[in-house]
């Protein structure tokens, strides 16, 4: 054990020792190396956050939106030209009020109705080469809901009162045409022709046709047949001419006259004999063989 005295000394040469001192941090190059390293990320900081406010500046970023587009409570609105490089899916695409719509594309516009099993339904492609659709069924109508025209797989319906057809060549049909009423425009001539086949008019009551201030005038390379079957055919004019029909030959006894009168043979064929104090017409009957 210690005596006093030993622990008095020993406490004397402890207090006249210094104490050391030990420093914490970084010195020396660490330190300015780090001090580098804070500047840069300042730095980048403030080049980040101009080039941020530049793009917001640029993009005309807004609580509303981003520049042409507006974020409502419909939906989204953008005004002035779009352009979209992938497939735009919306249910309801309008334009400003009073203002137009343009839809427009360097190939083609295509539109496309899908059913709930994800299947064609009706399309409508407008390109180079045209305008075509495809569906059931195609359906034109007036401001005031007439249907002006429309079909699908059975028939082809024209619902204006008027149908004009401004070709030279005048409408042409492969097949039978029904109809109430056939009429040209005023001071134009109609013209019902078929070069190669037969041409057939048929009607229940009665076939009409009428020229209130012009002719009517039928050509035929063979023959021209009228026909009625329960009634009769009436030539109701002022003057009827006959012309171009075979004249009988006279009797050498009887004398000339410029007075001819027509004769109709048993198989219906008319023919002319020069007139006479009686009818001459069996003498001329030869004409009837």
């Amino acid at each position: 054990m210690m005596t006093q005295e030993q622990c008095t000394h020993r406490n004397n040469v402890q207090s006249t020792e210094k104490p050391h001192v030990y420093k914490v941090g970084i010195y020396g190059w660490r330190k300015r190396c780090l001090y580098f390293f804070v500047l840069l990320l300042m730095i980048l900081i403030l080049v980040n956050l101009a080039l941020t406010i530049w793009i917001l500046k640029v993009m005309n970023f807004t609580i509303d939106g981003m520049g042409h587009l507006r974020i409502t409570e419909r939906g989204l609105k953008l005004e002035g030209d779009s352009e979209f490089l992938q497939p735009l899916y919306a249910k309801e695409i309008q334009s400003r009020p009073g203002s137009p719509l343009f839809l427009q594309s360097s190939k083609n516009v295509s539109i496309n109705i899908l059913n709930g099993k994800n299947q064609l339904v009706s399309q409508l492609i407008a390109g180079s080469n045209g305008v075509h659709a495809r569906g059931k069924m195609l359906e034109v109508k007036s401001s005031t809901g007439k249907l002006l025209f429309s079909a699908d797989d059975h028939e082809v319906v024209v619902g204006a009162e008027r149908l004009r057809v401004m070709g030279a060549e005048g409408a042409v049909f492969s097949n039978s045409v029904e109809t109430p009423h056939v009429r040209a425009e005023p001071f134009k001539e109609l013209r019902l022709e078929s070069p190669t086949r037969a041409l057939y008019m048929e009607a229940p009551k009665g076939v009409q046709i009428q020229a209130e201030a012009g002719d009517i005038q039928a050509t035929c390379r063979s023959d021209l047949r009228l026909e009625s079957k329960d009634g009769e055919i009436i030539l109701d004019a002022r003057r009827i001419k006959l012309l171009r029909l075979p004249e009988g030959k006279a009797s050498p006894s009887g004398t000339r006259q410029i007075v001819y009168e027509v004769c109709v043979c048993p198989n219906g064929k008319l023919f002319l004999s020069q007139a006479g104090t009686e009818s001459t017409c069996q003498i001329s009957n030869n004409i009837c063989l």
